[in-house]
């Protein structure tokens, strides 16, 4: 298979901290599952995409990369456009991403599990997009059928901690952690969780027309909350909690289809800047 060609795939698995600690999917040594193609780099408009990985589970063609596409020297706009352009290249059509989140919310504890229902964009990336011709409606942030997907797949599988099937996801820019105002701020605006990867992945998912939901788990309290983070909970959970996160997440692959009825193609429109049509 030719390296240089993006694989066609219709789903996407976007690690973020919470798998990041092992070798995904392998490591699970869950049943039919092939590794296709690894080491995947192609080129972007944006520059090299970050590495691939290319398997199947059972029927479905998959793509997945690492800590959202992020690395040294380049900027995490630029790593996000580049990833999204490689998913929109394979004709991606469901995308479930992860990530290790700050607790807000005074009832949300680490080790707890947190499917978000929206947003609220404090980062500087805003412009983050890939050019393309569209009016993108943010009334529904994620896609209902994924969202659902991973809450019963968690409810079923995980019992170190609370599930919620909805919250409010607050994107900063870090990579520093917000200061104890910044936390006072965010939770007067209604946010339940910090963290710095829902933006812009869910407009540009928005953007290639594809479905996106994520599972959250919270990895420490927000500055200013319940009490200070300690670094060796922070590592405990992150290198301990890894499998539990990517297991969902494969458990969830398996029961998606690429149905559309949940709505969320008909979320992006036609552009009104390029001229009324014929």
């Amino acid at each position: 298979m030719d390296k240089n060609r993006i694989p066609p795939a219709e789903y996407a698995i976007i690690g973020g901290s919470g798998s990041f600690s092992i070798n995904f999917p392998e490591d699970l040594k869950a049943e039919n599952v092939d590794i296709k193609q690894e080491g995947l780099v192609f080129p972007t408009p944006f520059g090299e995409s970050p590495t691939f990985k290319y398997f199947a589970c059972g029927p479905k063609n998959v793509l997945t990369c690492k800590m959202h596409g992020w690395r040294p020297g380049v900027s995490r706009g630029d790593a996000s456009r580049q990833l999204f352009w490689v998913l929109q290249q394979a004709g991606v059509k469901k995308i479930m991403a992860e990530g290790g989140v700050g607790s807000i919310n005074h009832l949300l504890k680490p080790r707890d599990l947190l499917v978000p229902s929206d947003y609220l964009d404090f980062s500087m990336r805003k412009d983050v997009g890939l050019g393309g011709p569209f009016l993108l409606t943010m009334r529904r942030a994620v896609c209902p059928g994924i969202t659902a997907r991973l809450y019963n797949t968690a409810k079923d599988m995980y019992q170190k901690g609370k599930i919620f099937d909805r919250g409010i996801y607050a994107v900063t820019d870090g990579r520093h952690f917000e200061s104890r105002a910044e936390i006072q701020m965010l939770a007067r605006l209604g946010a339940d969780i910090v963290g710095q990867s829902m933006c812009p992945e869910v407009y540009l998912a928005r953007e290639i027309g594809a479905c996106y939901g994520r599972l959250d788990m919270v990895v420490n309290y927000a500055e200013g909350v319940v009490q200070d983070w300690e670094h060796s909970e922070l590592s405990d959970i992150f290198y301990g909690e890894s499998g539990t996160v990517a297991s969902i997440l494969l458990h969830s692959l398996r029961e998606l289809d690429t149905d559309r009825e949940c709505g969320c193609a008909a979320l992006r429109h036609n552009t009104l800047l390029q001229g009324k049509p014929e």
